[in-house]
């Protein structure tokens, strides 16, 4: 069994280790297929697990999967090194790395990962949502973090011989009955070369793990509550920001842990310049709703992460007959229009959360609460986006691929 998978010509820019970068996309809502000078594939050899979890025991992990607490039989695993090119490309059983204390990626940090799911839909096939856009971001957060870049086709690739490989793992039910159940993949790649010094890895290794998933939140979708960040920030011009890379995430958990002792489940950050223009969340980009029916987003600067759902929000609200700026919005014009009735809705929007709509904001000494803390334009998107992926409302923007 074989599937093309990653490449393996040592062109001139793999060698040194590096991207070409006149050849990425760049710029607000810029999903474009990154265009690759690289035209071989070898192929990915299939390594059974022995000891794969019985029958009994998936469906007993299945019936309730949680978020990233349990993981399918085997992962994808691929190799490279200047000279030799991504190589090795595998699906072997799930287990640990063997990782050497001096590995590069323990003190410089040098890796990105992405989050999208499979969805098996009501007869039975299996789909992934936008996989091609996942595959574009994680060619710029590699270049933005001097790492090599898997090319479009391959990544997709790998993520159809793994999923292919643990179809069984892909829940039966999900959405109609509220439990939103999918198979969360988690591609990332990481510096494995053994050294200390600061400098690009010689040697990068590119795996994918599967993980069942439930709702992100415990209970389901529901209203949360944000906490503002006014001293800490997430990311700054010119930093990493718009790459999803682990520092980043990293950067927010103290702010997070600032939230969960405040009574809330998520963290607001402001710019790091003026400390009053609205960012992103910890891990979700935000939106607002407007009495006029107009939707409004943080616009993409260099420090916000290029949302997969956000972007697929954008297009359907607009479908719906609703404008959408993507502009600068101030945590002044939250409060104030809020108070005076403008704004109407507040949500969050992610891969693992999907649309998760916000009841209230607080800070030291204040606290906000939304008008409509589920509004009817929050869980119309929210809706509408969860029956195309699930299969239950038709794909007219060609978004899914189908994997079995």
């Amino acid at each position: 069994m074989s599937i093309s998978a990653c490449e393996t010509t040592a062109s001139r820019y793999q060698r040194a280790g590096r991207v070409d970068h006149a050849y990425m996309p760049v710029g607000p809502r810029s999903f474009v297929g990154y265009r690759s000078r690289m035209t071989s594939s070898p192929q990915v050899s299939i390594e059974r697990s022995r000891t794969p979890q019985t029958s009994a025991r998936r469906e007993e992990i299945l019936s309730d999967p949680r978020f990233g607490v349990y993981f399918t039989d085997h992962m994808y695993v691929c190799r490279w090194t200047p000279d030799t090119g991504w190589h090795g490309a595998t699906v072997k059983p799930y287990g640990p790395f063997s990782i050497d204390p001096a590995t590069s990626v323990l003190h410089y940090a040098q890796e990105v990962f992405e989050g999208l799911k499979a969805y098996r839909h009501p007869d039975g096939s299996v789909w992934l949502f936008r996989p091609e856009v996942n595959a574009a971001r994680f060619a710029r957060s590699a270049a933005r973090l001097a790492l090599p870049v898997v090319p479009e086709g391959d990544f997709i690739a790998a993520l159809e011989a793994l999923v292919t490989t643990d179809i069984d793992w892909v829940p039966s039910v999900g959405g109609a009955d509220g439990s939103e159940k999918s198979l969360y993949l988690r591609p990332f790649m990481f510096a494995s070369e053994v050294f200390l010094g600061v400098r690009p890895a010689k040697e990068v290794v590119f795996t994918v793990i599967a993980s069942p998933a439930g709702s992100y939140f415990d209970g389901g979708v529901r209203s949360v509550s944000i906490w503002l960040s006014e001293e800490l920030t997430r990311a700054a011009p010119g930093g990493t920001g718009a790459a999803k890379c682990g520092g980043n995430y990293a950067a927010s958990l103290l702010a997070q842990q600032e939230a969960a002792a405040n009574g809330c489940e998520q963290v607001v950050f402001l710019d790091a310049a003026e400390r009053s223009i609205l960012e992103e969340l910890g891990g979700m980009n935000l939106f607002f709703v407007y009495a006029d029916g107009s939707l409004a987003t943080p616009e993409l600067n260099g420090s916000i992460l290029e949302g997969v759902t956000r972007a697929s929000l954008i297009e359907l609200a607009e479908d719906l007959g609703h404008k959408v700026d993507e502009r600068a919005i101030s945590i002044d014009e939250w409060r104030e229009g809020v108070a005076r009735g403008e704004i109407t809705e507040v949500f969050a929007c992610g891969t693992a959360a999907v649309v998760t709509p916000v009841a209230a904001l607080r800070w030291r000494g204040g606290e906000l609460a939304s008008p409509m803390p589920t509004g009817e334009v929050t869980m119309q998107l929210r809706n509408q986006l969860l029956d195309i992926q699930y299969g239950r409302a038709a794909d007219s923007h060609g978004w899914l691929h189908r994997v079995g």
